[in-house]
This record gives C-alpha cells, structure tokens and sequence, in this order.
C-alpha cells in the first residue's frame, strides 16, 4: 500500500433536508436545500421564511411541533482514487443534535456533546457516496427514556430533560424560550490515512520556582513503526525548543523543561500578557514519508485554587493564583449566545469576549445548562487573556445514574476533557451547576460527611458521577483543578455556607430577598453568582413586540413572555417599589429597571471587592454576575442584551472593577443614653472610605472628598496623601458624614448629603471616582430641572459628549431618537459640580443626546 498523508476536509456542501412523513411546512418527500452546514433545522425554516421568527412576540409557541418532529438530512460527496486507496477511511461527525441514525446504519448517536469516529473504508467507493442522516425527536425520545427510568426533581424546564445529553437550556430555562434544535451542528470530515495522530497530550507541570516541564505525549492510530519531530515555538514562529527521531509505535513522548525566563509566561488581562506558543508534531515513516502532522497552541502559565486557612476569620479562602499571583476574578456567568448554535461565528465569540475584556473583567464561567463552547471561544479566552471556569453540563437536577447514562456520560467527559486541557484560560472544571442545591431543597439523600458509600443506591445517585466519574476522568486527562460543583462548600458544608468553597447568592431577588445595601453581610468566599433583572434597550424590547403598540406596556401578554423569571413582577415591583418613585410609562419603567440592576451590581462588586484585604485576607476572592448574556431578546439578568447592547450595569461594573477604584458607605449608628429608655437616643451618620488596588505596586495618590447638600449652596472638602496597597485594598478614612448633624428624633428628616469621592494621581488625573448618595432614592426630593444647571455638549468631532452640572444629578443614561442606536463609552453616570465628564461614543455622528436621570420630571 504506498505511503498516504493523513488528510481531513469537510464534508459540507449539496446538504438537503426534510420532515420525515412532511406536514404543512414541509410537504411529504419534499427535500429543501440548506443555506450553510453545519445547521439545524429550525434555522433552516427561517431562512427559507417557513416559520415565523420565534424571538417575536408569541411565536416561540408556533414553532414547537419542531421539537417534536422528525428529520433527515442528506448529502452526496465525491471520493478521489487515492482518498479511497487509504489504509483507513473515516466519517468525523464533530456533533450530532441529539438522537440520530446515520446509514447504513453505521452509526447510532444520542448525545448532543459527543463526536463519533466511523470507519467507512469498507462502504466507501471512488466517485459518489450518499450520507443520510435520520434525527428522531428528542424531546419524544427523552418522555420514552423516562418512562422506562423514573421521574426526577429539577428547576427549569421538562423532567425529561434529565435523561437526554442536549443542551438543556433548550427545554427553557428562566431566561430562555422552549426552542429544541435538532439537525447536524457540528462539522462533519472525511478523513483518509494510513496513519494518524490520534491523541495529543501535553500537560506542562510549573513549580514554585516557575521552571516548565513539558511532556508531549501524541498517540498513533493504528500502531506504526515511525519516527516524530516536536517542536515548541515561539508567538513569533522562532523554535524555542524542539526534538527530532523520536521513536513511535503506537505513542511517543517528548520532554523538556524551561527555566523560568527562557519561555515567556500567560497571565490573566491586566496582570502580564498572553504569549501563545504552538507544539508541531510531524511523524514519517521509514522512507521519510510524511504520515501525518498536527500542531497545537499551548501557553505556559502556572494555575492553583488555594483554599487556605484565614488569619482572623472562619473558613478558607477560595482563590485563583496565576504564576503565584493572587488574582481577584472580577467577572460574568456564560450562557449560550444564542438558541440557534449554528449561528454563532468566531467574530460573534470575538464581539462578546471583547466587550467582557473591555469592560475590567478577568473571568467567564460556562454555565452547566448550555454547551461546551466552540474551540473559538476557548482560543479567544487565550488570546484576551480571559480566566475560564468550566462547569460540566449538569444544571439545575436530580440527574440518574443508571448504566447506559454513565457509559455516555463517561465518553463526554473524556472528549471534552482532552479537548479543553490545552487552554491556558481553562482554570476549572466544575461538576454540574446547583445540583447539590437542588439535593439540599428537595432533602434527598445527601450526607456531606460519607465519602464511600455507593451513591448509586440513593436518591442522588449522580453523586458517583460528580465525585468518581468526572473527578477520575479530569485526573486522568488532565492537570486542571476539577470541583464537585458551582456552588461547593467542601469540608462538610452545606452549599449556603459563606465561608468556604463557592457560593450563588440568590438572596437578593430570590430567596429571602434581601435589600441590595446588605451585600457586605452577604459575601462568601467566592461569589460564582449573584444577580438583578434589568430590561434591555427600548430598541430591543420594540424588536420583540414586532410591531404591536398594544403590547407595548410592561404587564403586556408579550412583555411576560420575554420575562422567563418565576415572579418576576412581584420581585421587580419589590425592589423598585422600595427604592425610586417610578411610573409604569415603558420608556421609564425600562429606565428605572436598568438603573436599579446598575445600583445592585456595581454595589455587590464595590463591596465585595473591599474583601480582598492581601495574602490571608481574600475573604471575598470573586464576584461572577449572572450572566453577561442573553440568548434572544428577552428581560433577564444579563447586562448586555441578545444584540450587544450593553445594559447601564455593564458600565457600573466596568467602572467597580478598573484597576484603582474608591468606595463609601454610609451607616447609621443609634446609641441611647439610658439604657432603661426607648425615647432618648442620638443617631450619628458614619462615613467609610476605602480604596482598592489590583495592580501588583503600591500606588501612591490623593484622595479627594467633597460634600454636597442637595437643597442648599453648602459644600465640603478635604483631601489625604494615601498608599494604596498593592494586589488589595485599604481602608481610607471612617468618621461622621460631613454636613449631617446628629438627630434626636425620628422626626427629623436628615439632610440631602452627596457625598463624591476621587483618587487623583501626581498629575490631577482621576484613577477613580464615585459618588454616595442616601438611599432609598424614593425619600429625596429632587431639585427643579432647571435648577441643575445640567450641560451635555457634543464635542467638536461628534463622537463624545460631556457633561457638566451645577448640582448633584444621580443615574444620568444618554440615547438619542431613532433605531440607530450609539455605542456609549458609559452610562448611569453620577454627576458633582466641578468635576466634568466626557462621555466617548461611536456612532452618534453629532446628534442631539437625550438625557434621562432620577428626578428628571418625566413621567
């Protein structure tokens, strides 16, 4: 048999498909061509305008008889002479959506997340070949499944979803629209050799002292007597260390080991750069014949989860420490971008990790209830320089363990495992998403305390697959820190507890709904969610109402449709009501929603970002908002919506989590006198200030305070030398609030103190601002409009504005007329007198702003 390189090309054009038995959409034996490959069926119905667009007003409800269906897919290839004289011919199918036949029955797939392998040398000829590929429902299929098991807990979505390896936020989720894709997502290759690399494993182990050992590891398939070259090089494409001759048979090895400074080190965005390196495998046999070569990005970088002892508090720290830098992760939960997958493109990816890196953030989470991300989204996070937590996909269940369902389960691990272990962005692989929760609430059998026993045999069965299965698979095939769950306490605590592990701090919102100002008393260790509804931009919600202006009011038959959220108007009611004056107009409801998410978030993250004391201190180490996204038009926690329109949150976040920042409180103390006495008492109004710094240098500066009485000409201010520390942040002044005298009774209406913070550097620029106001906003009595004195000048280019007042305004939000919308460099801004602020813009080409605040007089 002569010497055959290994080649793969895609199998991607002439596609068709079709309803099996048709209905009124697709008619019987009717055969349509698809747009692109790989796809999925309802994106075909669109573009072909068969369906109605379900991210508009009620029509996800039109298109459910989709899910329900069943579909073929069918394509003919051409195979060349020598593709068919290989040694081995090979169907790759990178992602089959979900249960699918691919004749000749060569193949039974029933897991979204799992590639196949199909050997067809033996079925393929030279010339035409036909691929038929047959999709069952899924959603029918998974109903069959749990009949023959049983009916399990769960929060979101069909029980039945708990049996079917799909991405499960396809079943709705409390964001999310009930849209069950189906069809071929996933590249599918032809792939011809006589010899291939199958498997390329290199795990780089980084002490202390920061020397790299490298193994490359790399598996023949079958087993050949060859010899193989490896080289590792450089960004720039110089060889930086490389081996020749090696001996393989059915696997090789290469070692080498790097001293710190001879190889160039990744660091998370903010903390160093993200140097990307490629390992270059080429094997050839005996004659020199080149078999096959594959090459594969890596990056050096040492990562731990240090869970360590706490000098003055209970618990352990739960923390990411990146080439021995202590990291505070500032950062967002992941869902997928979108219901229809197939849509996603790498400038897509590009677009949303751009706006996260833009926006002072150094983490993603990937949700357990969507999908293991496209290879995109993983070299991106490399290149930004972006920290990935992982999570398995599990979400929200009492998932079963039954034989045929570990046996899947136990493949998926291991593809997704190999696949990610690479990523110098991937820091941890999580079990599942708030299973455990869901043990806990529903009282299953759950003691934290017994580590042996067979979890199979309870009612919480995928205990095994959470604390054997995927803990041995993670071990095995990698060296990435792998943890039970998101959240997990560890050392026998309960997944609420707040002194260890992760915690989801759904107090605020869900739970106990606990008022936004008790953040600080809410902190755990680490923060993986936490969160606040807001609506999206007006423009966004017009897109969902189509059109229908009888709709357009927020306790519309549509409005609640594109709120997934249980509740969701009792608890935005709940946190509205107990904060603004607000009216129920849409354009104003829109706007005091989006400024109460901003007033939650960038509180959660000020304070907890105040718990990143230094080493032995980091009682908070990280704050992940849920979520950054949406994945269609919808109100949600997520602050940027379906379109890339960043939300007011997302810019009070941006401005919590900038290198320097400055944060107050204010807090109000009542002593009594007597102590036998209710009547007498004084209370006092303190101040806190503190700063934070997430540079790795102490930073000298002057902190700037300023007061302000809303209703009077009175101001105040005083200034301080301070030093930063570095990596922490430091607290700056506690005393009386500057303005406010003691009272007596609770008569006494306290007076409108604003009080405005900066930090300045030798050269007057300010490093960070914020500005406390007192809460609840609703008690304030705003000035007259033209009072303010309130100036937005668009500059000589017309692409920024600046502002300017002459008194206090609070949660200033900039738009202009029309669909063409702007991309603001901020929003909710808070403005003082003296201290002007030019707002950057794209798009705004000179047009008039309109400017919404609190108290603006409009209804």
């Amino acid at each position: 048999m002569p010497s055959v390189t290994a080649t793969s090309r895609p199998v991607n054009e002439g596609w068709k498909f079709t309803h099996v038995g048709g209905g009124e959409v697709v008619k019987k034996d009717e055969w349509i061509s698809v747009k692109k490959f790989p796809t999925t069926v309802h994106v075909e119905l669109l573009e072909e305008k068969r369906i109605p667009d379900p991210f508009i007003g009620l029509n996800e409800w039109d298109v459910q008889w989709i899910g329900e269906a069943e579909w073929s897919f069918k394509t003919e290839f051409s195979v060349a002479d020598e593709e068919a004289s290989a040694s081995n011919a090979d169907l790759v199918f990178d992602g089959l959506d979900t249960f699918a036949t691919v004749l000749l029955e060569i193949l039974q797939a029933n897991n979204q997340f799992v590639a196949h392998r199909v050997p067809v040398k033996d079925t393929l000829k030279s010339g035409t070949n036909e691929l038929v590929i047959n999709f069952a429902s899924a959603f029918r299929q998974g109903r069959e499944i749990e009949k023959q098991h049983e009916k399990l807990h769960l929060w979101n979505g069909d029980s039945s979803r708990l049996h079917v390896r799909k991405a499960q936020y396809n079943y709705g989720w409390d964001w999310g629209p009930v849209l069950m894709t189906v069809g071929p997502w996933k590249p599918i290759y032809l792939e011809t050799y006589n010899a291939r690399i199958s498997d390329i494993d290199i795990r780089i182990d980084i002490p202390g002292n920061l020397t790299a050992h490298v193994d490359v590891q790399f598996t023949l398939d079958p087993p050949t007597k060859a010899k193989a070259s490896v080289t590792i090089k450089k960004p720039n494409g110089n060889v930086l260390i490389g081996g020749t001759n090696i001996p393989v048979t059915d696997s090789g090895v290469a070692k080498f080991k790097l001293s710190r400074g001879v190889y160039d080190a990744w660091y998370p965005v903010g903390y160093g750069g993200q140097p990307i390196h490629a390992v270059e495998i080429e094997i050839a046999d005996e004659q020199q014949n080149v078999l096959d070569s594959k090459s594969q990005k890596i990056a050096f970088r040492r990562a731990r989860v240090v869970q360590d002892e706490l000098i003055d508090q209970e618990g352990r720290t739960f923390l990411f420490e990146i080439n021995n830098v202590r990291i505070f992760c500032g950062g967002s939960n992941w869902i997928p971008a979108d219901s229809f997958l197939t849509t996603m493109t790498p400038d897509r990816y590009r677009a949303w990790l751009r706006l996260l890196v833009n926006g002072n953030q150094n983490m993603i989470r990937v949700w357990g209830g969507g999908v293991y991300e496209a290879d995109a989204f993983y070299d991106i996070c490399d290149e930004l320089g972006i920290l990935v937590w992982q999570d398995f996909m599990f979400g929200c269940g009492q998932y079963p363990a039954y034989d045929s369902f570990l046996k899947s389960v136990e493949i998926e691990a291991e593809q997704n495992v190999k696949r990610l272990r690479h990523h110098p962005s991937v820091v941890i692989l999580a079990g599942n998403n708030e299973d455990y929760q869901v043990a806990e609430s529903y009282k299953l059998d759950l003691d934290y305390s017994d580590e042996t026993s067979d979890f199979r045999k309870t009612n919480f069965p995928a205990r095994h697959i959470y604390e054997r299965l995927l803990p041995s698979v993670v071990e095995k095939f990698s060296n990435i820190h792998y943890h039970r769950s998101s959240p997990y306490s560890g050392f026998g605590k309960p997944t609420t507890d707040k002194t260890y592990g992760d915690l989801h701090q759904w107090n605020v919102w869900h739970g106990s709904q606990e008022p936004w100002h008790n953040w600080d008393i809410l902190a755990g260790r680490f923060v993986s969610e936490f969160g606040m509804e807001g609506y999206p931009n007006i423009r966004t919600v017009d897109y969902w109402l189509g059109g229908n202006k009888e709709e357009r009011y927020p306790q519309s038959r549509t409005m609640n449709n594109h709120n997934k959220a249980d509740g969701f108007e009792r608890r935005l009611e709940l946190y509205l009501v107990e904060n603004f004056k607000h009216s129920f107009e849409i354009e104003s409801y829109v706007y005091y929603t989006q400024i109460m998410q901003a007033e939650t978030l960038a509180s959660a993250y000020r304070l907890w970002r105040r718990n990143w004391k230094g080493k032995g201190r980091e009682y908070t180490a990280g704050a992940l908002v849920w979520q950054i996204n949406d994945c269609w038009p919808v109100t949600s926690w997520a602050i940027v919506d379906y379109f890339l329109r960043p939300k007011p949150a997302y810019f009070t976040i941006k401005r919590e989590l900038k290198p320097f920042t400055v944060g107050m409180t204010r807090k109000e103390k009542k002593t009594f006198p007597d102590e036998l006495s209710a009547a007498v008492f004084t209370i006092e109004t303190v101040l806190e200030v503190w700063g934070t710094n997430s540079t790795l240098s102490e930073k000298q500066a002057t902190l700037e305070v300023t007061s302000f009485d809303l209703h009077s000409d009175w101001t105040d201010t005083w200034t301080k030398n301070i030093v930063l520390a570095p990596n922490s942040s430091t607290e700056l002044f506690k005393g009386d609030l500057p303005g406010q005298p003691k009272r007596t009774k609770l008569s006494e209406i306290p007076k409108t103190i604003i009080v405005s913070a900066r930090l300045l550097d030798k050269s007057g620029k300010v490093l960070g601002r914020y500005s406390n106001w007192p809460e609840p906003f609703k008690y304030i009595t705003f000035p007259d409009v033209k009072e303010l004195g309130l100036k937005a000048q668009i500059g000589s280019n017309g692409e920024s504005v600046q502002l300017s007042t002459a008194k206090p305004i609070k949660g200033i939000i900039l738009d202009v007329e029309g669909e063409e919308d702007v991309v603001w460099g901020d929003q909710a801004i808070d403005l003082v007198p003296g201290d002007p602020q030019v707002i950057t813009t794209v798009g705004l080409k000179g047009r008039e702003v309109k400017v919404r605040f609190l108290g603006d007089g409009t209804a």
